[in-house]
């Protein structure tokens, strides 16, 4: 009875937090909206464009990198959360995009403004391309913050201004920082989404850093472990990962197994390579809000060559 009973007041207090998701519609986002809903929030979600209203979200058409819209958004809205997983990604090309000075510029704004209407607790997406790379195991506040590229620098570069801004004005908040990830409606052209489209298409399939060591995390449960920080008291920097690494051909050759395609696939390791051999995540700061992964790399992947046989069967791998 009194488990019933502490039940109903969790659910009674999800129904008074309202969570305001910037990146709604994105590869993390839209896990987390469905997560959100079912654990009771009201659930507001941005989108660059036009999205119909569900029984499960309200969606705002904004641009955020126009700051009128971010305060006319936050004002209309009067979020007491905010998930801010909005960036630019485009594949290839988020590495030195200029536009990342931008998303720096425009989370300012929106951090202030929802600060200012009296926001309670924000939880904004980071990367593991903070870290100085090469010291294999990172650990929050430990390992060094050198990155190596213009889309770690200005990540960083937030989390920094956010850390301060947290500590002069109060606001609870964390920075979840992702390590590698992938799952259904992943961008086809990442590793594991292209090689498995390829495989299911009879086609070969190439990984030229087959040696490089990673650790994978499926996204619903990338999607779980922003929720679980935004549920938390947690403050500052948390690694978002599985703990586990694993190579990426190792990756590959468990995709074409469960393909009956290893005679399609073709790997190489690269003389030498920029890239550090293995990016390992520790755990321990995440798995204390109690947080636990749902998948396995396992399971993991039958889950997303499930949902891409689905997909192939709707015409969806052309």
């Amino acid at each position: 009875m009194g488990r019933q009973i502490r039940r109903g007041r969790s659910c009674i207090a999800h129904l008074l937090m309202k969570v305001l998701v910037t990146g709604g519609s994105g590869f993390i986002g839209q896990y987390c909206l469905a997560q959100l809903h079912a654990k009771g929030y009201e659930v507001h979600a941005v989108s660059s464009v036009p999205q119909a209203d569900t029984v499960t979200v309200q969606w705002h058409q904004t641009n955020l990198l126009d700051i009128g819209q971010v305060r006319t958004l936050v004002r209309t809205v009067k979020p007491s959360h905010l998930l801010h997983l909005a960036w630019c990604t485009q594949h290839g090309k988020y590495w030195t995009s200029l536009e990342n000075l931008n998303w720096v510029q425009s989370s300012l704004a929106l951090i202030q403004e929802f600060t200012e209407s009296g926001g309670e607790r924000l939880v904004a997406a980071g990367t593991c391309a903070e870290y100085e790379w090469g010291h294999r195991v990172c650990v929050e506040d430990q390992t060094p913050l050198v990155p190596a590229t213009l889309y770690g620098t200005y990540k960083n570069a937030l989390q920094l201004m956010l850390r301060s801004w947290s500590k002069q004005t109060g606001l609870s908040c964390a920075w979840g920082r992702v390590f590698s990830l992938y799952g259904p409606r992943e961008n086809p052209e990442r590793l594991v989404a292209s090689v498995i489209r390829a495989l299911l298409r009879g086609e070969s399939a190439n990984c030229g850093n087959a040696s490089l060591a990673r650790d994978y995390l499926h996204v619903e449960d990338v999607a779980s472990a922003f929720i679980a920080l935004l549920e938390s008291p947690q403050q500052g920097s948390v690694n978002i990962a599985s703990g586990e690494a694993a190579t990426l051909g190792e990756i590959v050759e468990r995709i074409a197994e469960k393909l009956d395609g290893r005679d399609l696939i073709q790997l190489r390791t690269p003389l030498s390579s920029s890239e550090p051999t293995l990016l390992l995540a520790d755990v321990t700061r995440l798995a204390s809000t109690g947080w636990r992964k749902k998948f396995d790399i396992d399971s993991g992947l039958s889950d997303t060559i499930d949902w891409w046989r689905t997909a192939q069967c709707r015409s969806c791998l052309l």
